[in-house]
């Protein structure tokens, strides 16, 4: 006997499109702007210097960075539950490759918090603090692999579902070889100088954007949803 899933998918598509949008502005601030405004490669004074003088908004970056990953976790369960009739096996492993990343993007931020300490010690050199900050990019790039990964399957289940446009889950699909590009790019070539992910992040716009304003084709969903196993 089949039993209907009691689940809104429209309700549940506007609760993932949100908490996607969510990620934009704590990513801003927590990967991008801070990181670019009071980092100075090669100049270690001048980094130092940023922080202190900046030391709160260098902390908030670092809170910013773990709600990211918070965040995160809600998105991938509220995503699972609108794609999971496409294919079970491709939605567990959406949210297997978040599950992957969030650690390794949280512990990362450990390194974050450890050149903070080392830079209110004064008797610290400022160069041990930049280690840890460089260590924190590395840790960055390798919790990337994950978030480019888990958009593969996501693409897939999008392009299948026939109730959220094809072309979305084509630019996810694209999104995930973008981080992935990126992240070993700065393993084998660090002076490449490039960041392709800036140009296939598309995907992750449109698709919260979609889901929060037109929600999905809910006659197209119960298809899915309520078909014989």
């Amino acid at each position: 006997m089949i039993t209907k899933e009691k689940i809104n998918p429209n309700k549940t598509a506007r609760i993932a499109g949100g908490l996607y949008l969510l990620l934009l502005p704590l990513g801003i601030l927590g990967l991008i702007y801070v990181p670019a405004t009071l980092i100075v490669p090669g100049d270690v004074a001048t980094t130092a210097s940023n922080i202190m003088a900046n030391e709160s908004l260098f902390r908030l970056s670092i809170v910013s960075a773990l709600l990211i990953q918070v965040v995160n976790l809600f998105v991938v369960l509220f995503l699972y539950k609108l794609l999971k009739p496409v294919n079970k096996n491709m939605a567990l492993l959406m949210v297997i490759f978040i599950l992957l990343g969030a650690p390794i993007a949280m512990l990362t931020e450990v390194n974050r918090a450890a050149a903070l300490l080392l830079l209110n010690t004064a008797d610290l050199s400022p160069a041990l603090a930049a280690l840890f900050l460089d260590l924190h990019e590395v840790g960055i790039q390798i919790a990337s692999i994950f978030w480019g990964l888990w958009l593969f399957p996501m693409g897939y289940l999008v392009f299948k579902s026939g109730y959220i446009p094809k072309m979305i889950g084509v630019l996810l699909i694209i999104g995930c070889f973008g981080y992935l590009a990126d992240s070993f790019a700065f393993f084998l070539f660090p002076n490449f100088g490039m960041t392709i992910s800036q140009f296939t992040f598309i995907g992750e716009l449109v698709l919260p954007l979609w889901l929060l304003i037109k929600g999905v084709n809910v006659a197209q969903w119960e298809k899915f949803a309520f078909q014989p196993a």
